[in-house]
């Protein structure tokens, strides 16, 4: 009995010693471990996430809050003065360089939206009257300025478009007046009037078709160089040239553009924005655009 006690014990102290030489000899397993959490953020850091979580949402808001809501007398008033502002160093388009015609572009546009648009027809009885040209990126015009600027005697005064469309809901007449002058031959600036007429067609609510019909030199107004040539005030002035001096006065040139066996000249505009001082167009085909300005009547 005691023997076989004994074999039991050394049997089970074999089999537990094989147990842990095997349990030794086989490779550790890892078990995965959870990742240790970030220390909490401190109170400001916090707020500077949400506030920036949020930031991206906010100017969507609020340009669509700013669509929605009408626009104020102030708010027209501050576009006009803008796009004003932005051309004023230009010497109306001549000087302009291609970042300022980029900013000019984007007030316009800023300015147009502010207008009825397509969908409101173009008000005769407002558009009729002188307007003042403030800018242009206009060819045609632009060659003014740039003859001026390589004719050293050669001046370009102001330039005026005068509507005359105020009992008329089809059309009208408009003259593009340009004063210009000679240095020592003329009176400066306003020595002599280059004036273009045409009529124009409304053919849509917002859009015009010009027909050119006549181009006139007229109001010479000479300088008193020249005056002084003609008849010193140190001789009496002769009947001659006193004549001289009435012709030079009512001088006036003209030259059709129309005629029965020719097609006169035309061009399509598009007025974009109008209101009682501000008039804003869009030559359409040419690229060109213009401000004008209320004006007094020319006399």
């Amino acid at each position: 009995m005691r023997g076989s006690g004994t074999g039991q014990d050394l049997g089970a102290f074999v089999h537990s010693s094989h147990r842990k030489m095997a349990l030794a000899a086989a490779p550790l397993r890892r078990f995965p471990t959870a990742s240790p959490r970030p220390p909490p953020s401190p109170p400001s850091q916090r707020y500077t996430l949400l506030r920036s979580r949020h930031s991206c949402r906010m100017p969507r808001l609020l340009l669509a809050a700013a669509a929605a809501a009408p626009l104020t007398a102030a708010d027209t008033e501050g576009r006009k003065h803008e796009l004003l502002r932005a051309v004023q160093e230009t010497q109306r388009g001549s000087v302009a360089s291609s970042d300022q015609r980029a900013a000019i572009e984007e007030a316009i546009v800023c300015v147009e939206e502010l207008g009825a648009g397509e969908g409101v027809p173009l008000d005769l009885a407002a558009l009729d009257g002188t307007w003042r040209l403030c800018y242009t990126s206009a060819s045609d015009v632009l060659m003014l300025f740039e003859a001026a600027e390589r004719l050293p005697l050669l001046q370009v005064g102001q330039i005026y478009q005068k509507f005359e469309c105020k009992d008329r809901s089809d059309g009208g007449i408009i003259r593009n007046v340009v004063r210009w002058s000679i240095e020592n031959l003329l009176e400066e600036q306003e020595g002599a009037t280059l004036m273009v007429s045409a009529k124009f067609d409304l053919l849509s609510k917002r859009n015009i078709f010009l027909q050119f019909e006549e181009v006139a030199v007229e109001n010479i107004k000479i300088s008193e160089q020249l005056q002084a040539l003609i008849a010193p005030a140190i001789l009496p002035r002769s009947f001659l040239t006193l004549q001289i001096l009435q012709f030079l006065r009512t001088f006036r040139a003209q030259v059709p553009l129309s005629g029965p066996e020719r097609r006169s000249p035309g061009g399509l505009y598009y007025l974009s924005y109008l209101d009682r001082d501000m008039l804003l167009g869009r030559s359409v085909g040419g690229g060109g655009v213009f401000v004008f300005t209320r004006a007094q009547p020319l006399l």
